[in-house]
Formats: structure tokens, C-alpha cells, sequence
């Protein structure tokens, strides 16, 4: 299958599903040991989280090394962004060291807009991957969620996928919803009804989570970011255990689901509100798997970054 070359990678809109197909079947190649990669020069990266990450910062990191790259430590909370520097100045200055990637996770939505939308002069050359962008896009979020999906049903024509929870603020709902559309599957949301706006009729309608438990393949939790809602008045009035019993996946919901249906969530796991705790590691539970699938998605992604850019001897 061909190779993916991309010169920057922020999200999967405009990626076809030919491309989608060459990510998912690279990954899976880097995963079984089918796949290496061979660098020929040097290639530095930089992780860049303004926001904290356990999952998505350690994938990365382990993508890198499993490449080949070498890494330059960034700490914002050490850099001169607390003196007020920009995010351009700042890679400006990782790029003028030698940094050739930029791994970034920012609270602003589309924050890379302004980095892929340079003057003439601008000197900087450097590949942008996003890592997450406040409530936007969280494309490699999205293609390890789709690597699972393939590696259990092997397509995704016809798949009935359900979004569960915190529509809102998620920027896995908005990267999901748009790729299983074009995939071919068929999207349903649910949670709490003032999460769901206009943005989300478009792909799909909602229903009570008791209609769709029995007749979804793929039920993908959503965590509730309470850290989003400071200035939600439902807030106020929230209590988890009443979230669990409208919305969350407890045992009896669990039982209900078709015997080949899968549960995934992003994480981290809101235990006892999205989903029951002793269900986390249960038999129709991906989520170790979706962490795992992470470094191999997130492998795919990079290289072709790396390919698009004719970084480290590829092309």
C-alpha cells in the first residue's frame, strides 16, 4: 500500500479513506514487527503539552524511540512561555537549535492555524503534529480508536458506533464522528441532552443510552471534563453517581450488550461515572487495548510527517 506523506499532521479532516486505510495497515505493520524504520540522519523531536497528559504524551514519546528519533525535553512550565513568549517564538527557538518535529497539545482550538499560515519571511521549518487542541481535534486519538475498531470487525461499512457523554468539550467525539462518517459507519450520541448541539445532528441523532446499549457494535465512552465546565451552570448540580445510573455503563447495560460489541474510551477513566469500575479491564473492554494501539497509530502518524518532509533520509 502506499505511504502517507503529509508535511503536517493537526487533523484527520481532508484525509481520505484511502489514506485513513495506509495509516491503520502501517500501524499494524510497526505493531506485528512487519514494518522498521530505518533513519539515515538524525531527527529531533519536541513534545510541547500545555495541557496535562498521561496516555497521549507517553505514546508519543515511545513512538519517537520506537523511530529511531531523538528527543529534546520541553517542560512549559520551566520555558519562557511563563514569561509570556508565543508559541511561534518558542518553536522559532526549538527550530533554530536543530528541532525538526513538534509535537504540541494546546488548550487553544486550531492553534496550529497560525503555524501552517506563514509570512514569507517566517524562518520557520518545522513539522507540527497535534497532539489535541482544546475541544477540536484529536487526530491521533481518532486513528488509534480506528486501528481497534479495524482489528475487531475488520471493516467499518454499516458499523452502529455510539458517542456517550461529554459531547461538548470532547475533541475525540468531533475527530470520531467525522472519520467513522466518511468510514462508512453509522454514528448515534447520547449523555446528557444539553451536550448535544447543533454540530452533532449533522452525523448522527440522539437516543436514550437504553435504546442503544443492545444494538450498538462499538459503545465509546466520553470522559466528563469538569475541568471544561467552569462556567457550565449544570456544574453546579452534577453528582456522579446519578451520571453513572443515567448514562454509564454498569453491569446491567453491560449484560445487555451484543456478544461481539466492543466498549472504548480515551481516558482516563472516570471510574463509577462513565464506566463501572470492575468493567474497565472487563472481556469486551478496550481500553488496554486502544493504550497499546496508541504507540503504533502514533508511529504511523509521525513517519508520515517524516516521509512528507524527506526528514531523516526518507522520501
Amino acid at each position: 500500500m502506499k505511504q502517507v506523506k503529509l508535511t503536517n499532521f493537526v487533523s484527520v479532516e481532508g484525509l481520505t479513506n484511502d489514506e485513513v486505510m495506509a495509516l491503520i495497515t502501517r500501524a499494524e505493520a510497526f505493531k506485528q514487527g512487519k514494518a522498521h524504520l530505518e533513519l539515515a540522519t538524525d531527527v529531533y523531536a519536541a513534545n510541547l503539552f500545555f495541557e496535562n497528559s498521561t496516555r497521549t504524551k507517553s505514546s508519543f514519546q515511545m513512538a519517537e524511540s520506537k523511530l529511531g528519533m531523538k528527543q529534546i525535553v520541553f517542560d512549559p512550565q520551566s520555558s519562557s512561555v511563563k514569561k509570556g513568549e508565543t508559541l511561534y517564538d518558542t518553536l522559532l527557538t526549538l527550530n533554530a537549535v536543530g528541532v525538526d518535529l513538534a509535537v504540541i497539545r494546546h488548550p487553544q482550538n486550531k492553534y496550529y492555524q497560525e503555524l501552517l499560515n506563514l509570512p514569507a519571511n517566517s524562518h520557520l521549518n518545522i513539522g507540527v503534529v497535534n497532539a489535541g487542541d482544546g475541544s477540536g481535534q484529536h487526530p491521533s486519538q481518532c486513528l488509534l480508536d480506528l486501528m481497534t475498531i479495524y482489528e475487531h470487525f475488520g471493516h467499518f461499512q454499516g458499523l452502529k458506533i455510539a458517542i456517550i457523554g461529554d459531547l461538548t468539550n470532547s475533541r475525540v467525539a468531533r475527530s470520531n464522528m467525522e472519520m467513522l462518517t466518511q468510514l462508512g459507519a453509522e454514528v448515534y450520541f447520547s449523555g446528557p441532552k444539553y451536550w448535544f448541539t447543533e454540530e452533532f445532528e449533522h452525523y448522527g441523532q440522539y437516543l436514550p443510552v437504553d435504546d442503544l446499549v443492545d444494538q450498538m457494535d462499538v459503545v465509546m465512552l466520553l470522559r466528563v471534563q469538569h475541568e471544561r465546565h467552569q462556567d457550565d451552570a449544570n456544574e453546579a448540580q452534577f453528582d456522579a453517581v446519578q451520571y453513572h445510573a443515567q448514562y454509564g455503563i454498569n453491569q446491567a447495560r453491560y449484560d445487555r450488550l451484543q456478544d461481539d460489541a466492543i466498549i472504548m474510551h480515551p481516558g482516563p477513566i472516570n471510574r463509577g461515572v462513565e464506566l463501572a469500575s470492575n468493567l474497565v479491564e472487563a472481556p469486551k473492554s478496550m481500553f488496554f487495548q486502544q493504550m497499546q494501539n496508541g504507540v503504533f497509530a502514533r508511529m504511523a502518524m509521525i513517519e508520515a510527517v517524516l516521509r512528507g518532509r524527506k526528514l531523516g533520509g526518507l522520501n
